[in-house]
């Protein structure tokens, strides 16, 4: 029952399959069914197994997990070409396309923790997108393809760029449905529209703004005018 829904999982979030039989070839499946097995037996303190294995799928599927990586419920790799680092830690229904690094910081400086990135549920990286340092991609993020991020992203945000910038925050309202890629295509989550649009609501402020000062000015003159037909 689990292997189905998550197969199930994967086809709602791609089109390409006609059924799931389709989906159980796919490399990313295969990839996170050897890490699965490299997981456990890393626990196990069982290295050297653990990284046997995890060669072994490396070398069928061309995506590279690292077997103390934790990866959560019905993640999704599509097409693969994938990089995961050993620190990584992955939350419930998360989408990477190919070409995604979450890589480390400082590799060589012999300290040891935290030191991949943390996705948490339901965010989406976008093809070619590199996620480095221990930060955290918030829940139902999306980072936008060859973005590269390296601060914390916050939930529901939209990153694009180098380095990665919010071009949304608080998506809730606009991103209910699946995003392919992590790249939206509506011009409303253009960077370039959006900086229009925050001008055009700056303008429309000031034109209110001078219009009351007109206003109040207007209202100071009548007044001694009134006063002076009065005495007269």
């Amino acid at each position: 029952m689990g292997l189905l829904s998550y197969l199930d999982s994967v086809k709602a979030r791609d089109p390409a399959p006609r059924s799931r039989m389709e989906v159980l070839i796919y490399p990313g499946v295969w990839a996170l069914g050897f890490h699965r097995i490299a997981h456990r037996l890393f626990r196990w303190r069982l290295f050297f197994l653990a990284r046997l294995v995890n060669h072994f799928s490396r070398f069928l599927t061309a995506i590279d997990i690292h077997p103390g990586a934790k990866i959560g419920r019905h993640f999704f790799i599509d097409h693969g070409f994938t990089v995961i680092g050993e620190t990584a830690v992955i939350g419930n229904d998360v989408t990477i396309y190919q070409c995604v690094t979450l890589g480390g910081t400082d590799p060589s400086n012999g300290v040891a923790g935290k030191r991949h990135p943390t996705i948490e549920d339901g965010a989406i990286l976008g093809s070619g997108s590199q996620v480095l340092g221990p930060i955290t991609v918030g829940k139902r993020a999306r980072v936008g393809a060859n973005a590269v991020v390296t601060k914390d992203v916050p939930p529901g945000a939209v990153m694009i760029g180098i380095p990665a910038r919010a071009t949304l925050v608080d998506a809730k309202e606009y991103q209910k449905s699946f995003v392919p890629y992590g790249t939206p295509c509506s011009e409303m989550f253009d960077p370039a529209t959006q900086k229009l649009e925050a001008l055009q609501c700056e303008v429309e402020g000031l034109r209110q703004r001078l219009a009351e000062l007109l206003a109040e000015r207007d209202a100071a003159r009548e007044v001694p005018e009134s006063q002076s037909r009065t005495s007269a």
